[in-house]
């Protein structure tokens, strides 16, 4: 329907990468890079996932050619994790080569509901035995986020906080949105003072301009550089929230979300926020 086309509109720049690249490109003139990922999950046969790895392949050179500062992140349900681990494992390291050798900069890989909790973070320990250049999304509303933020230091790992936007069981999961914060913060604490001794690097993906002041707050107590961590947020949330933060030199990444599978990523950003809804009828009305 058109009202809710335009509506989203406000969250991804169209459905083309000829549209992010266009979008990136315009950030860049404010200092500010990109993150790029494809919407899309949970695939029905590996031919889908071939051409998902060959649409971020030649993705890569566009990027080059353009001379942009653009990472990619994907979902591995997208490059066939429920279908075959071994080709996900192909596709998925075909990309992060790619990016090291034309690019110089890190994948990300997504996390998506918490059935593949284990199983991405085991794909992403297996990767990184092989690839310097991998990072891993953690979700800060699982009970088990602390424990895993944890583990992934012990490696050196790059990691990317979310809250977190899916539904899940409430016996796995905090209840109440002031416990997601915090758990948000500790894990973001850990980061910070673990970056000081440890090659890791933390990033914070959130438009919760409290919590985005609590870990500034935290890391200037702690005498952390401001090149030691970083935050990111979506296209056209807050965007002169986002300006302001590249303004004051802090490390920041828009995140550019496009592709035809949009709506699922849409209804949850409505979803993980009410207060969202609200945003929306707004800036239709």
């Amino acid at each position: 329907m058109g009202f809710v086309r335009k509506a989203v509109k406000r969250f991804m720049p169209g459905e083309t990468e000829e549209a992010a690249l266009t979008a990136a490109f315009d950030f860049s003139k404010f200092g500010i890079p990109s993150v790029f990922t494809k919407l899309g999950e949970n695939i029905t046969q590996l031919s889908e996932a071939e051409a998902v790895r060959d649409h971020y392949l030649q993705l890569i050179d566009k990027i080059a050619a353009r001379k942009l500062d653009i990472e990619i992140s994907v979902k591995l349900t997208q490059l066939g994790f429920d279908l075959s681990e071994e080709e996900t494992y192909n596709n998925f390291t075909a990309i992060v080569k790619k990016a090291k050798e034309k690019l110089g900069n890190e994948v990300f890989i997504d996390m998506e509901g918490s059935i593949y909790n284990q199983r991405t973070i085991d794909f992403f320990k297996r990767v990184k035995k092989e690839f310097d250049n991998v990072g891993i999304c953690i979700q800060a509303y699982l009970l088990r986020t602390t424990n895993d933020i944890e583990d992934l230091i012990k490696i050196n790992s790059s990691v990317r906080m979310v809250k977190g936007a899916y539904k899940e069981p409430h016996n796995i999961v905090f209840k109440d949105k002031s416990e997601v914060d915090e758990n948000f913060f500790n894990c973001a604490k850990k980061l910070l003072i673990e970056s000081k001794v440890k090659n890791i690097r933390p990033v914070f993906a959130t438009h919760d301009e409290a919590l985005i002041q609590r870990i500034i707050n935290e890391a200037e107590k702690q005498k952390i550089e401001k090149s030691k961590y970083e935050f990111q947020m979506l296209y056209g949330i807050k965007t002169s929230l986002q300006k302001q933060l590249a303004k004051n030199d802090f490390k920041f990444r828009v995140l550019i979300a496009y592709g035809e599978s949009w709506y699922p990523w849409y209804m949850r950003r409505l979803a993980e926020r009410p207060a969202n809804i609200w945003f929306v009828i707004k800036n239709i009305f």
